[in-house]
């Protein structure tokens, strides 16, 4: 007999800018083929089963914008639209504010958070991330950064680039974030949060570079070639 489906809220985090990749507007607004960048993102965490919440976090500046764009791929799923902090770690605070009741109700074992700006993560990775935390806590994707050298020549240790989607379980999420709260920490990541005030294990996924984030103008212009070759599942 196969385990449960994992019951999973999905947060993406848009309220960045379009500063850096030169636009006017927020870069998950920017077109990626036929839909604006977030929509990829939208689209596959729908797309997951066991997925019963969905926040998105976006400036308030820009939730009707966002609303316009991806009501039109939301069929008969409801999606939450939630007003973003000033920093990161804000906007994730108030995305696990709004799935408290969930949580505290039991209702949910995982939650994932994910950069929206990240459009080209597989739903393959969502799956990963999710089982490895139910099976140990936490889980981040992974890739290796080409080795640096030394002022002495010599290979500096082996670095990773850490990614999204981060899942974690639930309530070990909900208690860090909380306490993290109550101390004014403010983490990098979510990975930083569960870090600091659980004991949570929190382990790598493989992932690669096609999973990028689009922060610059070229960034955008990749995506699409990649997307031209075919995205996978």
């Amino acid at each position: 007999m196969s385990a449960p489906t994992p019951r999973t809220a999905a947060v993406l985090l848009a309220a960045g800018s379009g500063t850096r990749v030169g636009a006017e507007v927020n870069k998950v607004l920017l077109p990626l083929g036929d839909v604006p960048v977030l929509v990829w993102s939208v689209r596959t965490v729908l797309a997951l089963e066991g997925v019963h919440r969905v926040v998105l976090v976006v400036r308030p500046a820009d939730q009707d914008a966002v609303r316009e764009a991806v009501a039109p791929h939301l069929g008969s799923h409801d999606l939450w639209v939630v007003a973003g902090g000033t920093q990161r770690h804000d906007s994730e605070w108030r995305a696990v504010q709004v799935l408290r009741p969930d949580i505290e109700a039991g209702e949910l074992d995982v939650v994932a958070i994910h950069d929206a700006a990240r459009p080209l993560a597989p739903a393959s990775l969502w799956r990963q991330v999710v089982a490895a935390a139910v099976e140990h806590g936490g889980a981040i994707p992974v890739t290796r950064v080409p080795p640096l050298l030394t002022r002495a020549g010599r290979a500096a240790p082996a670095l990773v680039a850490v990614q999204t989607p981060q899942a974690f379980r639930a309530a070990e999420l909900l208690d860090a974030h909380s306490r993290a709260h109550e101390d004014g920490f403010v983490g990098t990541d979510t990975a930083a949060c569960l870090e600091r005030y659980s004991e949570v294990a929190v382990v790598g996924v493989p992932s690669d570079a096609a999973n990028l984030k689009v922060t610059f103008a070229e960034d955008v212009a990749l995506a699409g070639e990649l997307l031209s070759r075919g995205r996978p599942d």
